[in-house]
């Protein structure tokens, strides 16, 4: 399940950057509800010279000493016909860096369209710096998931299968071998860059665990804070799911599962539950067995070469 594109309006922006950019809007009255969708925020560039073709609708821009140094050099006439063909795409906001001194006509166009203009006293490089990771985070794409999510040996372990399957007892015996628990239930999930999955659990969830006949319990308190992580990366999803004849498994490792989540492809290992099965130990081997992958050693396919070449000299 994928939701819909985020978007993060202007007043949020200021609310959560106001002190760190030393915030101010020049232009009162005009509306802070624009939304954003872009989380790239870059300075004008040939659009302020007037050449407009290529312009990206949504994003914000920043203008630094260059860009309000170059209005000066223009006319008041020409620098508002620029700034007015700029602002007629949608500019949800507009950044000046430095407490640079604004043309009155700067404001004057971008109020006419609506657009704030927020000056910050930071230098461009450092609101750069400072406004882009917090956009990415707050713009990226996310989604959440049925499961428990573990760090093994430093492997985030998302597990999922059919409720009642027995996710979290399996996570809760790991906590018990010294693992950690990241979320139960319900799991967060946020893309960020093009690969990267983290996973973490809803803030008024905390590390709580529904236990079947039992009830919730508080693992922060039972195991003590070394037990949870407040986040982590999802590298494995690890399927459980009750055994049944009729379904072929996997018994060499040979070939392997993905599953897609937010455009990522995730290595997926389906674990069939019959009665005597210790699935907590699996975990940890398949925690394992990713970190041995990582390091370039892939056991089923490094076994299977060995086989062949066997046979190959047995049949010379």
């Amino acid at each position: 399940m994928t939701d819909a594109p985020k978007t993060i309006s202007v007043q949020e922006i200021v609310d959560a950057k106001r002190e760190t950019l030393a915030l101010e809007l020049l232009n009162e009255g005009v509306s802070l509800d624009r939304r954003a969708a872009d989380p790239d925020v870059t300075s004008p560039g040939l659009a302020l010279a007037g050449y407009t073709a290529r312009v990206p609708e949504g994003r914000m821009w920043v203008f630094g000493e260059t860009e309000i140094t170059y209005l000066t050099t223009v006319t008041d006439e020409e620098g508002e016909a620029r700034l007015d063909g700029l602002f007629s795409f949608d500019v949800p906001a507009v950044f000046v860096s430095k407490g640079l001194q604004v043309p009155e006509y700067f404001v004057q166009v971008a109020t006419r369209h609506g657009v704030p203009v927020l000056r910050s006293e930071r230098t461009t490089k450092d609101l750069y710096q400072l406004i882009k990771p917090f956009l990415e985070l707050s713009l990226a794409p996310s989604t959440t998931l049925h499961g428990s999510l573990a760090s093994v040996y430093g492997v985030g372990l998302l597990f999922m299968g059919v409720s009642g399957v027995g996710k979290s007892e399996c996570v809760l015996d790991l906590v018990e071998r010294g693992h950690r628990l990241v979320a139960d239930d319900l799991v967060l999930v946020t893309r960020q860059g093009n690969d990267v999955l983290i996973g973490r659990g809803h803030e008024l969830q905390a590390h709580h665990m529904e236990i079947r006949g039992v009830g919730i319990i508080d693992i922060s308190a039972l195991f003590g804070v070394r037990a949870i992580r407040q986040q982590k990366r999802i590298e494995v999803i690890v399927n459980l799911e009750l055994w049944s004849q009729d379904r072929t498994y996997s018994r060499t490792g040979l070939e392997e599962d993905f599953a897609d989540v937010l455009g990522v492809a995730v290595p997926r290992v389906t674990v069939p539950l019959n009665p005597g099965k210790n699935i907590t130990v699996i975990s940890e081997v398949v925690a394992m067995n990713h970190l041995l992958k990582f390091t370039g050693v892939h056991s089923a396919a490094a076994f299977d070469k060995r086989l062949r070449q066997y046979l190959e000299q047995d049949y010379e």
